[in-house]
């Protein structure tokens, strides 16, 4: 049996050389080219069972050839690699026709089951077209290129031709209605409206109302009859922002209408039909308030349908700098002054905690458009404003007990720092994961710095199973130079 062919175009002769070798000892037979007329050209001679192409190439878009192939030979599957990791990127990919994107750098392992996958998946219907892709990066709802943000925007566009609930958890300010916006933006349901209530800012008496709207005299001061949100969002997308903080009686309601896909406003009789999808948000463990009785376990099943956890900006500090030079760009766009930042102030910035995440990171960077006399921002001007933006840190004993060593203090302002950030008491039930993540994560970063990236040589410096090192920098998303080995 002849084995199947894959065909790669990148104008990256290093990448064609690594995914030939690798396909070819796992049986596969190759084509490769640097350029689209070439793939193009085999792809009408009839010829490969897979196309694997990078998005940028000299002659072509890799992403504009997609339509193109599929018109021709809709059965031959195209994965998309690139180097820019938007989200614009994987949302066009998925809406062109392709079976997965991956960002560079990938494991080559993750490439090989991917093109094992695609080999063997049946047929689907082809997507409706690239009608809801954006010509412009202009306005990228999120931004980061860390691992973390890859597999959200991956997510994301994985979800672009379904219609499914999806609920999102992050503390504060990591952006969640950004997410919720983008899966809207990008959906089915993008004709429609999208319509956002904050359970948190809503008095729990006025939730039923709001949600489902009233009829006129439902209650004292219902002079007439309102529309709720549910109503609003018909044919759209209702996003329910601290959906943890929703009282019991609306859980009931909310769950009804989930379930049978109606709801009445209050004080009516007549059935509504809810033609709305439903995407929630939770800064709060929605899986411990079950425990204490305060959240609906059937609802959040029917709510945790699609889970995407949006990770705090202190686990993804890679992405700072470009962050921070997008809120930069757009403060000048508001009429601030044009600022950039040095490399010391991006590292300054990476230093910081950030326990108001990205919000509190674009607020930092429109203070300093302002205030910041100098063109190029750097560490000790944005020291300077974390001083002034930081609340003081609680005094450190007089006298520290026996043996209490810095480290141990650090970790102590570390778990002081979480409940910072939790000012409404709900502080995180998984402290000690984060801080043992917190100190592994650069440890394990700076022995593999020292190896150049040698993970044969940095399992041996700190002690551990080479299977045990590759598992850590996985779960703990470390990027490394990754090769062949």
């Amino acid at each position: 049996m002849t084995p199947p062919t894959v065909l790669i175009a990148d104008d990256d002769r290093s990448i064609r050389t690594v995914l030939t070798q690798a396909l070819g000892r796992s049986g596969y037979q190759v084509r490769s080219t640097s350029n689209a007329a070439t793939l193009w050209r085999w792809v009408e001679d009839g010829e490969g069972d897979l196309v694997i192409t990078d998005v940028v190439m000299p002659d072509e878009n890799g992403l504009d050839l997609i339509p193109r192939i599929k018109r021709v030979r809709p059965d031959l599957r195209v994965v998309v690699m690139s180097a820019q990791s938007t989200l614009m990127t994987a949302v066009k990919a998925a809406q062109r026709g392709a079976f997965e994107y991956l960002p560079k750098p990938f494991d080559l392992k993750e490439l090989l089951a991917v093109v094992g996958r695609a080999l063997a998946a049946p047929l689907a219907e082809a997507p409706a077209g690239d009608a809801l892709a954006r010509d412009s990066d202009e306005r990228l709802p999120l931004i980061g290129r860390s691992p973390a943000m890859q597999e959200i925007y991956r997510t994301i566009a994985r979800l672009t031709t379904a219609d499914l609930t999806v609920m999102i958890n992050g503390e504060s300010g990591t952006g969640k209605e950004l997410v919720a916006r983008a899966l809207h933006d990008y959906g089915r349901r993008r004709g429609g409206s999208f319509v956002a209530i904050n359970m948190a800012a809503i008095p729990r008496e006025l939730i039923e109302s709001e949600l489902f709207g009233h009829e006129r005299g439902a209650f004292t001061g219902a002079t007439n009859r309102n529309q709720g949100r549910f109503e609003q969002a018909n044919g759209g997308t209702l996003f329910l922002d601290e959906i943890g903080d929703m009282p019991p009686e609306a859980q009931t309601r909310l769950l009804r209408v989930l379930q049978e896909g109606e709801f009445t406003t209050v004080g009516g009789r007549q059935p509504i039909r809810a033609n709305v999808r439903i995407i929630a948000a939770t800064h709060r463990d929605l899986r411990a308030a079950i425990r204490q009785g305060q959240f609906r376990e059937d609802l959040f099943y029917r709510l945790n349908v699609v889970p995407i956890r949006l990770p705090p900006l202190r686990e993804r500090t890679e992405d700072i700098a470009d962050l921070a030079g997008h809120f930069l760009e757009r403060a000048r766009a508001d009429g601030l002054a044009s600022k950039t930042l040095d490399q010391g102030g991006v590292d300054a910035l990476r230093a910081y905690r950030w326990p108001g995440n990205v919000r509190e990171l674009e607020n930092l960077m429109r203070r300093l458009a302002a205030l910041c006399p100098d063109e190029v921002i750097g560490a000790e001007a944005v020291r300077a404003e974390l001083a002034e933006a930081e609340p003081p840190e609680p005094a450190e004993p007089a006298s520290p007990s026996a043996g209490q060593e810095p480290l141990a203090r650090a970790v102590e302002r570390h778990i002081r720092q979480f409940l910072a950030a939790h000012r409404d008491g709900m502080a995180p039930s998984d402290i000690y994961d984060r801080v043992l993540a917190e100190v592994e994560r650069p440890l394990i970063q700076m022995t593999l710095s020292a190896t150049r990236g040698n993970q044969i040589k940095a399992a041996a410096m700190l002690g551990l199973n080479r299977n045990t090192l590759r598992k850590k920098i996985r779960d703990l998303e470390i990027p490394v130079v990754r090769g062949l080995s």
